[in-house]
């Protein structure tokens, strides 16, 4: 077999192929065994047919296309292999010559991972806010806390924003009564936001066994979307008391004896977060500037696919399981579709450029993965999916997609190694020492997870998950 590879452009080539017949004598063995199974001659066995007598009923050409679709994986296989080539997606092959007995010849287009130059990123700069957490922040974290302990007690009075009603619930669209528009007993906090748009202003103010209607599009149900006449009639109304902020409350809400150390815990966990915060925005930065440095053409066919996929998992896993058309969402999203096929490109576009960057660095720093970093990796992974990582990784392996678990968790380290090396300050000009660390490590492959979109073995594993 001889070869030769025609660079197109810097992410597609085209390869032009020659095959001597002889070495098509496999493929067509198999081609002769193959339609000896599936056809009959009077006068032979099945599978005994001679292959003049199946070229005399079922014609040559039969069992050359055969032999040649047999044939064709592997001489590509073969000549990729040869031009060490680095090929994405499938090739486009076109059949040149095919000469019985003497010579196959055909030409395969592919897209190609582009060579990139990596930048040097030693000299990357990034801001990020400082950490600093107020007298103001621990005294809102501490309220919260004071509000899950609230205890309701009725009151016999009008009902105000903070009270809990207990109300029933009727929605009418075009004067019927819905099938699923009748709720009773729903419990609901005034100003909290969490019913129908003007319910609040409507119970204001009403008493026990007082009633009300107003006018409020369905979030929900049959009629999402319409607008319904809704009667609401208030069965309850209590008053919610917080406790008193003392070392009694600390002693109730946590496993403090006082008030002050209690602060002192919520300022350090709010320290923690911060810290978390930090990194990710440090990490996330210092990608933004790694891959303004970078040059990286964008195979077409890849970016059209990779759009695709972006779609199909929008409309058929985030929107569906949300009961959302894609029209529905962008009306909601005050979007038209062509803002929302510019924006889809350019993340597209930025998680393949994520990913040529990261893999690359990569291949320079000669990053591996171990075995504990996978484990940990498919751990998380499977508790974001709401599977067993036993099942998760059932569903990962059958699907193929180990490979691309060891490379997200690959660009992690990939992106730790440029973050180490670039220089973090905050907003108050201060040098930002970053962690280093397993969790510190995990964060950056979840960085790299936003950057590139869902991933294929993550969607692998949910969509067996679903069935």
């Amino acid at each position: 077999m001889k070869s030769a590879v025609e660079t197109l452009n810097p992410t597609r080539v085209r390869l032009t192929v020659e095959v001597p017949f002889e070495e098509l004598k496999d493929s067509l063995d198999a081609a002769y065994k193959k339609i000896n199974q599936q056809v009959t001659v009077k006068g032979f066995r099945k599978g005994k047919i001679p292959a003049r007598v199946i070229d005399q009923r079922f014609g040559r050409g039969a069992v050359l296309e055969e032999a040649v679709n047999d044939a064709l994986p592997k001489f590509y296989t073969e000549a990729v292999n040869e031009g060490e080539l680095n090929v994405l997606g499938q090739p486009e092959v076109d059949i040149t010559e095919l000469k019985d007995g003497e010579l196959l010849a055909f030409t395969a287009e592919v897209d190609v991972r582009p060579e990139i130059e990596i930048p040097d990123y030693s000299g990357i700069e990034v801001t990020v806010d400082a950490l600093e957490v107020s007298d103001e922040d621990v005294e809102k974290a501490v309220e919260q806390l004071r509000e899950r302990f609230a205890s309701t007690n009725p009151v016999e009075r009008a009902a105000a924003e903070g009270d809990v009603v207990t109300i029933d619930l009727q929605a009418k669209v075009d004067g019927e009564v819905l099938e699923d528009g009748v709720a009773e007993g729903v419990s609901y906090t005034i100003g909290s936001g969490e019913l129908l748009d003007g319910i609040d202003a409507a119970v204001t103010g009403l008493e026990a066994g007082g009633e009300a209607t107003f006018t409020s599009e369905l979030k929900g149900g049959s009629a999402e979307g319409k607008e319904a006449e809704v009667t609401v009639k208030v069965a309850t109304v209590a008053a919610r008391e917080l406790p008193e902020l003392d070392d009694e409350f600390a002693q109730m809400a946590s496993e403090f004896d006082t008030l002050d150390e209690l602060k002192a815990d919520s300022r350090k966990r709010l320290e923690s977060t911060k810290q978390y915060d930090q990194a990710t925005q440090a990490q996330e930065r210092v990608l933004e500037e790694l891959l303004k440095l970078a040059e990286v053409p964008i195979p077409e066919k890849l970016l059209a696919d990779e759009v695709q996929t972006r779609k199909h998992n929008l409309e058929h896993h985030q929107l569906g399981q949300m009961g959302l058309t894609l029209d529905k969402y962008l009306e909601i999203q005050g979007k038209t579709a062509e803002e929302f096929d510019a924006e889809t490109s350019e993340q597209a576009v930025k998680g393949i450029k994520t990913q040529f960057v990261l893999d690359e660095i990569v291949n320079k720093e000669k990053l591996n993965v171990n075995q504990e970093e996978l484990t940990e990796h498919l751990m998380r992974r499977a508790a974001s999916s709401g599977m067993s990582p036993d099942q998760f990784a059932q569903a990962v392996v059958e699907g193929g997609q180990v490979p691309m678990l060891v490379g997200e968790v690959a660009r992690g380290k990939a992106l730790a190694v440029v973050v180490e090396a670039a220089k973090v300050v905050d907003t108050n000009g201060e040098l930002v020492e970053l962690e280093d660390d397993e969790d510190v490590a995990e964060e950056a492959i979840e960085t790299v997870e936003a950057a590139e979109g869902t991933t294929e073995a993550a969607e692998s594993a949910e969509e067996k998950n679903e069935a």
